[in-house]
């Protein structure tokens, strides 16, 4: 089996919380475990990566941990929303998840609603008064950031570009011309940027992706993604497997039409 080169990050939900589930997913192309704490309890996640690490040491592998923070986030009833007001994107909930990750030595901490370069620094801060020594990763969904994008990247250890929010707040006509502009500016900074939300949604109920879905994880590869992230496909969805290995599958052949020089940046 050919591997591919850019990363699949898969996030971790009821659908994929089963042992031999989480061995099947990495065992088809999973690298990168994302745990999403908008959800789920510190009794649960705990167990996740207990089972990443048993599977680290069964089949010789690093398998990078992300756990991704709220940050300032207001759930409704079928959609949620972030809090425009709030001084910073790392609240005091996300103080005690990020205690959490480096107590349970994970790879890296996300930061929701990033305004500014000023909130990976502050999650820097708060990393650092634990002793945590985890990578920061910024993700990109408020049109704010994209004012101070360049300093954000800098600033960050990798990009997340996290097209459903980013969605609302910009044209969504919008979104594929903003994530080249994001995918290139990583690119020249050498910080990894992942591609993220409704790549292979369809997949959710499906056995198989739509055509245009292939098409988005393909183009995505084309224009430099170092990683590209299952959301719901794998957290809730009713095939997480086979999501995986269809993203592997889609990953393989796109690099095979990748232009020379864009060189993988790995998590």
């Amino acid at each position: 089996m050919t591997n591919s080169k850019a990363q699949i990050i898969a996030t971790i939900g009821p659908a994929s919380s089963d042992f031999s589930i989480l061995e099947a997913m990495i065992l088809h192309g999973l690298d990168v475990v994302r745990i999403n704490f908008s959800w789920g309890d510190f009794q649960a996640r705990t167990k996740q990566i207990g089972f990443v690490r048993e599977l680290e040491k069964k089949h010789n592998r690093r398998i990078p941990i992300i756990i991704d923070l709220p940050g300032p986030r207001v759930q409704g009833e079928q959609t949620h929303t972030y809090d425009p007001q709030a001084l910073f994107s790392i609240t005091e909930h996300d103080k005690e998840f990020i205690k959490f990750a480096v107590d349970q030595n994970a790879d890296y901490v996300a930061v929701s609603f990033v305004r500014d370069a000023q909130d990976i620094l502050k999650c820097r801060e708060v990393l650092s008064g634990l002793s945590g020594k985890q990578k920061v990763v910024a993700k990109i969904e408020r049109a704010v950031a994209l004012e101070s994008l360049d300093q954000i990247i800098f600033a960050a250890d990798a990009i997340m570009i996290a097209r459903g929010d980013l969605g609302n707040e910009v044209p969504i006509e919008q979104i594929p011309f903003i994530e080249e502009k994001i995918i290139n500016k990583a690119k020249l900074a050498g910080k990894p940027v992942i591609t993220a939300t409704q790549m292979l949604l369809s997949m959710v109920n499906s056995q198989t992706p739509t055509r245009a879905e292939v098409t988005d994880v393909a183009e995505a590869i084309l224009l430099g993604s170092d990683a590209v992230m299952l959301s719901e496909e794998t957290a809730i969805g009713k095939y997480p497997v086979e999501a995986v290995t269809t993203m592997e599958k889609i990953l393989v052949e796109a690099e095979l039409h990748k232009p020379e020089g864009k060189v993988v940046n790995y998590l």
